[in-house]
């Protein structure tokens, strides 16, 4: 079967197009081909149109804008996702009108849907108290408590992203004096971050305990699971969630009701700020290209600061009015000033 004109530059776009000449990293290619296995399963569900049958003039601004209102309905994105989504449509609009002008009209009005608007979510992070609760609660005396407290400890001093955390090798650590861990982010950018004494500690304990100090152990993933793999995005969240409900059992009122792996990078952000750490420093540990995405930090410490100012303003103090006040001979006086 001779394939489409959809089909063909599909493949051009995601096997040459993306790694060959933009030199997107694995993740984001990963991101992009989601949102294509989503298109065509909407069209093939929903359209009709099965995905041997798909072509370019399909790719109309009225279905792709059903296709994201089905994303929030259906498949039960939040708007941010959605804007994600909508994100990798414009990109692939642009490189379509660029390697096929037939279809350039077209694609002019993929690329002019707007993104959604939605209200600044407030990152959610927790105390350095909940955090040392959480952080204590694997049993180090076995192996398996050793490699969750490693995980945890320095998905937390680091203030990785969850796939940074899953991403990091043998190699990536050093134990030697400063200690720090290499990190590989959004567009394969690396990024060097210092750790704490007690973090390079438990680290040589857990490579020792999982016999990772030999040399050609470096290109081994630092954290896999039972096959021997690297471990996943849900296996963090899994080993993340089951100390959580432990900790939550200990001190309900020190934690939320639900948390994430993105949790700690926010955790790690808000305690590094309070602790009179310059933004721009918090920006390079974690990885933002721009200084105004860690900007927010600092608004939601000014909003906490504001509210304990609010909370102390309704208690009234006893102070008696003062003299001159009452007296009106002054009063006159100051007022006429100047007159």
């Amino acid at each position: 079967m001779k394939p489409t004109d959809y089909a063909y530059h599909l493949t051009n776009y995601l096997g040459k197009y993306l790694p060959g000449i933009l030199g997107l990293s694995t993740n984001t290619i990963s991101s992009y081909r989601d949102m294509f296995k989503l298109m065509i399963t909407f069209y093939e569900t929903v359209i009709g149109i099965k995905p041997e049958k798909l072509t370019l003039k399909e790719l109309t601004r009225q279905r792709m804008e059903k296709f994201l209102e089905w994303l929030e309905q259906h498949r039960g994105n939040s708007i941010s996702t959605r804007n994600v989504r909508l994100a990798a449509v414009h990109a692939y609009a642009k490189y379509l009108a660029r390697v096929n002008p037939d279809v350039i009209h077209e694609m002019m009005k993929l690329q002019s849907i707007p993104f959604k608007k939605s209200g600044k979510k407030i990152p959610e992070f927790i105390s350095i108290k909940a955090m040392t609760l959480l952080l204590a609660l694997p049993d180090v005396c076995s192996k398996n408590g050793i490699r969750d407290a490693t995980l945890l400890s320095i998905m937390y001093d680091s203030g990785c992203r969850v796939q940074e955390l899953c991403d990091l090798t043998v190699s990536d650590i050093r134990l030697q004096n400063p200690a720090t861990v290499k990190v590989t982010g959004k567009g394969n950018r690396t990024r060097i971050i210092p750790i704490m004494d007690s973090m390079a500690k438990l680290l040589k304990q857990y490579l020792s305990e999982f016999a990772f100090l030999s040399p050609e152990k470096n290109a081994l993933p630092l954290f896999s699971n039972r096959s021997g793999n690297k471990l996943t995005r849900k296996g963090v969240t899994y080993i993340l969630q089951k100390y959580f409900a432990q900790a939550q059992e200990k001190n309900p009122g020190l934690f939320p009701k639900n948390i994430s792996p993105h949790c700690l990078r926010h955790s790690k952000s808000m305690h590094l700020l309070q602790s009179g750490v310059d933004l721009i420093y918090i920006r390079d540990i974690l990885g933002h290209v721009d200084v105004k995405t860690t900007e927010i930090y600092a608004r939601i410490d000014s909003e906490m600061k504001r509210q304990s100012l609010e909370k102390s303003k309704k208690i009234t103090p006893t102070v008696k009015e003062p003299v001159w006040q009452t007296n009106k001979e002054l009063l006159a006086w100051l007022n006429n000033l100047g007159n």
